[in-house]
């Protein structure tokens, strides 16, 4: 029986093999599509396995009819393995096409099945044929349906990548296809990977338009690869940059200090011109461009324009080179008129404005300073923006000619009257005068009387009773103030007025008002760390410390409080008052005390009076005047328990 379930199961595994072949064979005949074929195939069918009619005969196993021993069985099972490949999953093995369709491509790959890969993997190969050989990745020896799962597209990506790998081991040159532009970029494809191209790694000269490289197979050199993100940038630059290295050492072997060249200009910068002079830079500074003063180098020079230039100097080891334009040209100074001297006058435009002065270029490449200290007979005019500005066309005089030294000085306030001659005559001391008041500084007030004719007004001369921390507390820049004139030095051009002068000094009346010891009223108009500041009457302000300021309560005065203030202190010379609040209610405790005291001494006095009168009269006394005595002893005796 047992061998009769053995023969059941064997057949039962030849039937499953049967049908598997029945499924292959009906691919087979949907590709031949031959009716011949299809009955010839039935026929092989229906005689091979057919199933014998009547009894089966079970001891045929034991005539050895189909029974291997277990060698021949594991030889058999040996050759049979050997006619397939081993295939790993995850690996790349390589496929020969056996059959095409529009939906699947039919791989050969030496295993127990074809594979079958998307014929959209296929795109770049569309001259594929029946026998050509390709490269798929194992993603699955077998799927749900027992079907082999390869994939061409990832095994191109991961060729790729090992490709690219390897290119920046070895530092390798690789091929790549510009595919797109994208923000600050290109986008390269390198064997189906996306690389990022930078703008900056294009070419070694600034590109203002990527577009023109999109569509173009080019070399690149992969210059950094992340391996998390798969993120791979590559560098079209640097293989430029070794083929101009050569070149550079070539090129600056040949140099020589004064060569003329012929260069583009490859780049504009604030400070300069790069000039290409056929491989290697050179640097124009802006300042070798023109013997004119020029804000931009732009102003004189484009993109790509041809010029020649002239070798100033140039580094062998930092292949540095110097270039000059403006002399290939004769200087200005060369040019200047013969007959300009000192005192001459000359026009011309402020090209430039500093702290200090004002340049003014007569003709280009030829400038004069004009120093702050020679735009105005004003001792107030602290700086030249003040008075003039970049593009002013004005008239000077020359002060100073070094045509050696290229050097020249130049005036404007010669052109005008000095406004100091007469000076003496015009404001004698102790005039009165009207000043417009233009700069304020923490000591005092610049005015000005007139044009060129400046004076100062000492903090300490605005007023005579209020106390200025800063000018800007009594008057403001643009105001007229009535002043007086102090003092007059003509030599060193220095003029000292006053506006407190222009009435008495109150300071006389307030001597004899605010004495000390007396007391006034006053507000507090401010709070400070050591002390208060205090209005009084006549507009007189006085200081009143901390420790003054303490009310009966214990409390301080507080801003805008109205009180009573005792002069603890007056100095005339520093306009100085000093006064206090507390000293006031401290002294009326004291009087009170003293007050006090002396009704108890005069009480001591009266006492010591009686009892002495009585000790002068007790040999006179009686029985009844002892009496009277005792009461008198104990009267006293009370009082003074009361007054203690």
């Amino acid at each position: 029986m047992a061998k009769k379930q053995e023969a059941e199961k064997e057949l039962a595994a030849k039937n499953a093999e049967l049908q598997g072949a029945d499924t292959k064979v009906v691919k087979d005949t949907e590709q031949i599509e031959s009716e011949a074929d299809s009955n010839l195939i039935d026929d092989i069918k229906s005689t091979a396995w057919s199933t014998p009619e009547g009894d089966f005969d079970w001891d045929l196993d034991e005539k050895a009819f189909g029974n291997y021993s277990d060698t021949e069985r594991a030889k058999l099972e040996e050759q049979y393995a050997g006619t397939f490949n081993q295939i790993n999953q995850g690996e790349i093995i390589e496929g020969t096409v056996v059959s095409i369709n529009n939906k699947d491509v039919v791989l050969n790959v030496g295993f127990k099945s074809d594979g079958l890969v998307a014929s959209s993997e296929f795109r770049d190969l569309p001259d594929l044929k029946v026998g050509d050989k390709v490269d798929v990745f194992v993603e699955s020896q077998e799927d749900a349906n027992g079907q082999l799962v390869l994939s061409r597209k990832r095994a191109k990506t991961q060729k790729s990548w090992e490709a690219i790998n390897e290119a920046l081991e070895n530092d390798a040159i690789i091929d790549g296809f510009v595919k797109s532009r994208t923000k600050g970029g290109l986008i390269v494809d390198i064997k189906g990977v996306e690389a990022f191209l930078p703008g900056s790694q294009i070419d070694i000269k600034p590109i203002r338009d990527y577009d023109v490289y999109v569509g173009k197979t080019m070399e690149f050199k992969v210059v950094k690869i992340n391996h998390e993100f798969k993120n791979v940038v590559v560098s079209h630059k640097v293989l430029i940059e070794d083929d101009l290295e050569n070149q550079k050492s070539e090129i600056v072997a040949k140099l020589e200090k004064g060569q003329v060249l012929e260069g583009t200009v490859k780049n504009i910068t604030d400070f300069g011109v790069f000039i290409d002079l056929g491989g290697v830079d050179g640097l124009l500074h802006i300042t070798d461009i023109s013997w004119g003063r020029i804000e931009h180098p732009k102003e004189v020079l484009a993109l790509d324009q041809t010029i020649n230039v002239v070798v100033l100097d140039f580094d062998d080891e930092k292949k540095r080179i110097a270039l000059g334009l403006k002399q290939l040209s004769e200087h200005p100074w060369e040019s200047l008129d013969k007959d300009l001297a000192v005192g001459s006058k000359v026009k011309g435009k402020i090209v430039t404005v500093a702290d200090y002065g004002a340049f003014l270029e007569i003709i280009p490449g030829v400038e004069g300073l004009i120093h702050v200290s020679e735009m105005s007979w004003s001792q107030n005019l602290r700086s030249p923006q003040e008075f003039l500005k970049v593009g002013d066309e004005i008239e000077a005089e020359i002060l100073t000619l070094d045509r050696e030294e290229r050097k020249m000085s130049l005036g404007i306030k010669q052109l005008t009257p000095d406004p100091w001659k007469n000076i003496t005559e015009r404001y004698p001391i102790g005039s009165k005068q009207s000043a417009v008041v233009k700069n304020m500084t923490n000591f005092g007030v610049f005015v000005e009387l007139e044009d060129g004719i400046d004076g100062l007004i000492h903090i300490s001369d605005l007023s005579w009773s209020k106390k200025i921390n800063h000018p800007n507390e009594f008057t403001k820049v643009g105001e007229t103030l009535e002043v007086v004139v102090l003092e007059l030095d003509e030599e060193n051009r220095k003029l000292s007025l006053g506006h407190k002068q222009l009435e008495e000094n109150p300071w006389d009346t307030f001597e004899t008002i605010f004495t000390e010891g007396s007391i006034h009223e006053g507000t507090v108009i401010k709070v400070g760390d050591k002390g208060d500041i205090v209005a009084l009457q006549y507009g007189v302000e006085g200081f009143c410390p901390n420790k003054h300021s303490i009310k009966e309560d214990g409390n301080p005065l507080k801003v805008d409080e109205v009180a009573e203030f005792k002069i603890i202190e007056f100095n005339k010379e520093n306009k100085r008052l000093v006064i206090s609040h507390s000293r006031i209610w401290e002294d009326k405790k004291s009087e009170a005390r003293i007050e006090e005291f002396n009704n108890r001494k005069k009480e001591a006095k009266a006492a010591n009076s009686a009892v002495k009168k009585v000790k002068d009269s007790v040999e006179k006394s009686t029985l009844g005047d002892l009496d009277v005595l005792a009461q008198l002893k104990e009267q006293m005796e009370g009082d003074e328990k009361k007054s203690k």
